[in-house]
């Protein structure tokens, strides 16, 4: 005996509920299905406008992120760069080693620091324009190529897109909670609705309860002896 299954992707929940919506409107409401059907039809398109929100949002998140990337190279190297030229410039003591301090940079280490996380850029691009920008008003020569008017540019043009993009995120985490919860729904609707259908032809034989129950959306599969039998006679 076949066995049915709800749906696994919302738009097969959006195709089930639609046939059993449909099919009950073409009947002019026989008693098949007792739910009131036009919260169904309500239900049906707030589904489908939740998932549209979500994937709207999810194509927004996406775009942002490819230039985003972008942006984050552009900012640890122009970062990385800036502290190279600063410790050249220790080491031929034109600036103070202790003046290293100034941008949160130990003054006998002369390694660049790890900037593969974000949080990481965010930290020593900040810790490097406020360092560089102490250095000068107590009289230090400016550091070039880059100058930190360059680094500060990369370095805000990469922290806006940070938090721009987190902002996607949290959307995107928001419309997909909500399409979450609608999909707990529908499921939950279409098992109620199946049900209804299934006893509503209970007295008919098997297999023409079946081609009637499937025109009102429900799916139903074959079990694995069930399938290979039917091969075998099909063959």
């Amino acid at each position: 005996m076949p066995y049915r299954r709800l749906p696994n992707t919302d738009n097969a929940r959006i195709k089930a509920l639609r046939a059993a919506i449909e099919k009950h409107n073409s009947l002019f409401g026989q008693n098949v299905i007792s739910m009131d059907v036009r919260k169904l039809e309500i239900m049906l398109r707030n589904f489908e406008s939740a998932q549209i929100r979500y994937k709207d949002s999810l194509e927004i998140q996406a775009s942002a992120n490819r230039r985003f990337q972008k942006l984050v190279k552009n900012a640890k190297l122009y970062i990385s760069h800036f502290i190279q030229v600063l410790n050249l410039c220790v080491i031929r003591n034109e600036i103070k080693k202790e003046h290293k301090q100034f941008y949160n940079l130990e003054p006998d280490n002369f390694a660049v620091p790890d900037l593969t996380s974000n949080d990481a850029i965010l930290y020593w691009g900040d810790s490097i324009v406020k360092g560089e920008q102490t250095r000068l008003a107590q009289g230090g020569i400016p550091i070039y190529n880059p100058t930190i008017a360059r680094v500060n540019v990369a370095f805000s043009q990469f922290k806006d897109a940070y938090f721009s993009q987190k902002t996607h995120q949290n959307t995107t985490a928001r419309q997909l909670d909500t399409l979450s919860q609608q999909r707990e729904d529908i499921d939950f609707i279409l098992a109620t609705l199946w049900n209804q259908v299934e006893a509503a032809f209970s007295s008919l034989p098997s297999n023409e309860k079946i081609e009637r129950c499937k025109e009102y959306g429900i799916v139903y599969y074959l079990r694995k002896e069930e399938r290979e039998k039917e091969n075998s006679e099909n063959n």
